[in-house]
C-alpha cells in the first residue's frame, strides 16, 4: 500500500514538473491549443528590428497579438480557408521572403566593412574631388544676339545680378542672380568649365559661351581649394553605400551563376 502511493506521489509530481516545463514554454492556451512562447519572442524579435525598444506595454501587447492571431488562424482554419490555392499560393510568397531575408541578412555577416575599406573609400573619393573649387555666376540666353546684348549693357554698367533675374533662362540660378554657388568644374559641361576655369577672379568672359543649353555669360567670383567633409562626417554614409554595393553584386553574381532555361 505505502509502495503505491510512493509511486503516486511521484508520478503526481512528474505530471506536475512536465505541466510547469509546458506552460513555461506557452504564453496561452487559446480553444484547447498551446501558443508557444516562440512565437511571441520572433514577434519581438521583428519589433525590435525596426527599432522600437520592448519595454512592458511593448511586451503586452505582443503577446495579445500573438493570442489574437491564433484566435483568428483557428477560425479561418474552422471555413477551410487555408485548403485553398490563394492561401497556399499567399504561403509559399511569405515562405520565400522569410528565406531569402535569412539569406540575405547571414551574407551581411560575413561582408563587413572595416575601417580600412572606409578609408580606401574616402580616399579615391578626395582624389576625384579634390582640386579648386569656383563660385561663379551665369546668365544663360538661348541665343548669341540676346547673349552679345546682355555683355554690352554690362559695358555701360548694369549690374550683372539683375540682369540675370530678368533675362537668365536658367530658374535655379536666375532667380538668384545667376548665382550658381561653390562647385568644382567637373559639376558644368566642358564649354563651361573651361571657359569658367580660365578667368581671373572678378572677370567675366569676354564673349558668349556656347553649351548644349544655348549661350551663357559667366563671371567668376572666387576660387579656394576644394572643401571636403571630413571622413569621420561621412563615414556612416560610405559604410551604407558599400554595403548596398556588395549586396548588388553578391545577388547579381547568384543571378549570372543560375541556369535559367
Amino acid at each position: 500500500m505505502k509502495k503505491q502511493l510512493v509511486l503516486s506521489m511521484v508520478a503526481a509530481a512528474v505530471l506536475a514538473s512536465w505541466s510547469i516545463q509546458a506552460s513555461a514554454q506557452n504564453i496561452a492556451i487559446v480553444n484547447g491549443k498551446a501558443v508557444p512562447k516562440a512565437r511571441m519572442e520572433a514577434l519581438a524579435e521583428q519589433v525590435a528590428r525596426s527599432g522600437r525598444p520592448i519595454t512592458p506595454d511593448v511586451e503586452a501587447q505582443i503577446k495579445e497579438e500573438v493570442i489574437a492571431r491564433e484566435v483568428f488562424m483557428q477560425e479561418a482554419q474552422k471555413r477551410g480557408l487555408d485548403a485553398s490555392d490563394n492561401y497556399k499560393n499567399q504561403l509559399e510568397l511569405a515562405r520565400q521572403t522569410i528565406l531569402i531575408r535569412e539569406l540575405f541578412a547571414e551574407f551581411q555577416k560575413t561582408a563587413e566593412v572595416t575601417d580600412a575599406d572606409v578609408k580606401t573609400e574616402y580616399d579615391k573619393f578626395v582624389a576625384a574631388n579634390g582640386g579648386k573649387e569656383y563660385r561663379s555666376r551665369h546668365i544663360l540666353v538661348e541665343t548669341e544676339a540676346q547673349a552679345n546684348a546682355i555683355l554690352a549693357s554690362l559695358k555701360k554698367g548694369g549690374k550683372f545680378e539683375d540682369l540675370a533675374k530678368k533675362q537668365s533662362k536658367d530658374p535655379g540660378s536666375g532667380a538668384k542672380g545667376g548665382d550658381l554657388d561653390w562647385a568644382a568644374p567637373g559639376n558644368f559641361v566642358k564649354e563651361f568649365s573651361e571657359a569658367m576655369a580660365a578667368l581671373k577672379k572678378g572677370e567675366t568672359t569676354a564673349k558668349p559661351v556656347k553649351s548644349q543649353f544655348g549661350f551663357h555669360i559667366i563671371r567668376l567670383d572666387d576660387v579656394r581649394e576644394a572643401q571636403l567633409p571630413k571622413l569621420e562626417e561621412v563615414k556612416p554614409q560610405i559604410v551604407q553605400q558599400m554595403q548596398q554595393q556588395r549586396m548588388a553584386t553578391f545577388q547579381q553574381d547568384m543571378r549570372a551563376k543560375a541556369k535559367v532555361e
